[in-house]
């Protein structure tokens, strides 16, 4: 049997367009987007599984249309027992009860096997998993400013629901809903041929159901999507809270971030209180509804029998199909709620997953093709898409193999100026060029391929900490992952770790950011990665700022020998890890305003200079960063 199934578990790629075999591949230019409007959304997900669809829509209206012919079978049932003896039942029915054997002994139980492989096997594990990884996908493709513009458990969660309220969409309306109306146009079907005014009522009734769905499920469904919105919400703040645990800690904020949180479950609260009244409202009306049919059918029966118009057993189906009727309207309405809150949570979900990336590469963008790493800001204006106040008409050179230090005060935009050069935003006015090509004609991994960074705030993966050293080359050799830890002075500490689950050294896993290791260590774990990876640019934004001087003094060395033929922008607070370059570019507000080398700085008596005096130990003074 499990053979047999996990064939059925190939009939949908769980992955689809950008699949598993991309994976591991480089990306070239951003995907397709997905709808941005919520019924296209489904529809788009539901063509890509049309055959397991149908085939459920199939089983569907059979399971429906056999359970009410074996619900009109006990009417006959009962007729045939009244009719003949028990001497001469079997004979006098055998062909009635043997069709019902195999109804309910073999086709109905194929038909639920049926749905369930098409349900369990097929979609289930393949489609819904298909619907969350192309969410991912298409998010990775988003820039770096929507991540700092939401939560990243908010956007996280979105991301699971999605898969599965999509998933249940689809298989409740082409399952659950085929089923439950195939049966009761049967029921209308066979109570109408008892008699018509039974097949009235009946239709009354469908007409009143349909009113309470059409007018009052809305209702749920505002409130649905207000709860997927404070649920994610909800989510967010309880995720924010756990990631920056210690700053709760250090600053015994425990009582306001729990009011912070507590407010997002009360907003989580409310919605749902919303929605639940709702509930109550239709599960009230529905239950009028159907006492009101089945008080209706039920005297219709019984009058009709005692005219002599129908028989015991007509009395006995009719009765079992009306309370069938009434079990299935009461689990529709069930579903139907599921279904409007799946609705109401795709929709929440839609808003972020189907937005199109706003810093994409341009179509059929080559390659970058660096050359000797020269480095151009050519009339560059930024300003964080506000009125002004960033970088303004921003001049720089950076020659082929030049190593230079940026110096200012903090939020002179030093570490903008990074960003642009990266490409984590496009500059508003001007161009950037690595090796006289503008960076915003070329691909995007090919412009950071080019280049090495190591910044102040390193963040690691909860992975090895080979895999965090060889990020930037997972196909490097272990002697070259060793190296380049040995170079950054990391590997006589990374042979001493050990996490909680008995791994130990390269394969210690370092938890979340890298939250096991100290400052120090991850920065060297950075540098290392920097050593591997041996771009022809180096970008260094305080990248020995969480070492002790001891161990900054060891992997200088290094670091100098790491530098040579690379062109290399160095940012540093701490003003003598950077005297040495070739030249210093001091800006404030977004302008050059003194370059030169150290010398030639402190010479002059300017910013630099003021800066240089006010240092206490290496540093810089905290009111010269004002």
């Amino acid at each position: 049997m499990e053979r047999v199934l996990k064939r059925f578990e190939r009939v949908i790629d769980p992955y689809g367009e950008g699949g598993a075999e991309g994976a591991g591949a480089r990306r070239v230019g951003a995907l397709p987007p997905l709808p941005s409007e919520t019924n296209r959304f489904i529809w788009h997900f539901a063509r890509e599984a049309k055959g397991p669809f149908l085939a459920l829509l199939v089983t569907g209206g059979l399971t429906g249309g056999v359970d009410a012919l074996l619900y009109a079978a006990v009417g006959w049932v009962v007729d045939a027992l009244g009719s003949s003896s028990p001497a001469t039942l079997i004979a006098d029915h055998f062909g009635l009860l043997v069709g019902l054997a195999l109804l309910t002994l073999v086709f109905r139980t194929a038909i639920l096997f049926a749905a369930s492989v098409l349900e369990q096997q097929i979609v289930v594990p393949s489609l819904y998993n298909r619907i969350r990884w192309q969410a991912y996908r298409r998010l990775m493709d988003q820039s770096y400013t929507f991540y700092q513009n939401d939560f990243a458990g908010r956007i996280a969660q979105k991301v699971q629901q999605v898969g599965e309220a999509t998933g249940d969409f689809i298989v409740t309306t082409l399952q659950t809903f085929w089923s439950f109306i195939t049966f009761a146009v049967l029921a209308v079907a066979i109570l109408g041929a008892m008699d018509w005014r039974m097949g009235v009522v009946l239709l009354v009734w469908a007409v009143g159901y349909g009113w309470i769905v059409r007018h009052l499920l809305p209702r749920i469904r505002r409130s649905g999507r207000e709860t997927a919105d404070a649920r994610s919400v909800m989510s967010g703040r309880i995720v924010d809270s756990f990631t920056n645990i210690l700053a709760v800690k250090l600053f015994d904020t425990s009582r306001r971030q729990d009011a912070f949180v507590l407010d997002g479950f009360r907003r989580f609260v409310d919605s749902v209180r919303s929605m639940t009244r709702a509930i109550t409202a239709v599960r009230t009306a529905v239950a009028l509804l159907n006492g009101a049919m089945m008080t209706a059918i039920g005297a219709l029966a019984i009058q009709s029998w005692t005219a002599g118009g129908a028989s015991t057993g007509d009395v006995a189906a009719a009765l079992g199909l009306v309370l069938r009727l009434n079990q299935m309207s009461g689990w529709m309405m069930f579903n139907i709620n599921g279904l409007v809150r799946n609705y109401g949570t795709i929709q929440d979900a839609v808003g972020t997953v189907t937005l199109a990336p706003t810093l994409l590469d341009r179509p059929e963008a080559p390659d970058l093709q660096p050359s000797g790493g020269a480095v151009e800001f050519r009339n560059v204006t930024f300003h964080y898409g506000k009125g002004g106040g960033i970088i303004e008409n921003f001049n720089l050179r950076v020659r082929a193999g030049e190593k230079i230090g940026l110096v200012g005060r903090s939020g002179a935009g030093k570490t903008t100026l990074v960003n642009l050069l990266l490409r984590l935003y496009d500059v508003e006015k001007g161009q950037i060029l690595v090796d006289g090509q503008d960076i915003a004609d070329v691909a995007q991994a090919s412009l950071r391929g080019a280049v090495g960074v190591v910044t102040q705030d390193t963040s690691l993966f909860h992975r090895s900490i080979r895999d965090n050293i060889a990020y930037g080359r997972p196909e490097a050799l272990e002697a070259e992952v060793e190296t380049a830890a040995r170079r950054a002075d990391a590997l006589d500490f990374i042979q001493r770790v050990r996490d909680p689950n008995g791994r130990s050294g390269m394969d210690a896993y370092v938890g979340e950011r890298g939250v096991k290791l100290s400052g120090g260590q991850r920065q060297r774990i950075a540098i290392a990665r920097v050593f591997l990876k041996d771009a022809p640019i180096l970008v260094l934004d305080e990248a020995t700022s969480a070492l002790d001087s001891e161990v900054e003094a060891a992997i200088q060395d290094n670091l100098s020998a790491m530098m040579e033929g690379k062109t290399v922008i160095a940012i540093a607070h701490r003003l003598s890890t950077i005297a040495s370059l070739d030249r210093l570019v001091v800006i404030d507000g977004g302008r050059i305003v003194e370059e030169g080398s150290h010398a030639e700085l402190v010479r002059r008596g300017g910013l630099y200079a003021s800066l240089w005096r006010r240092q206490s130990g290496g540093f810089l003074a905290e009111d010269a960063a004002e």
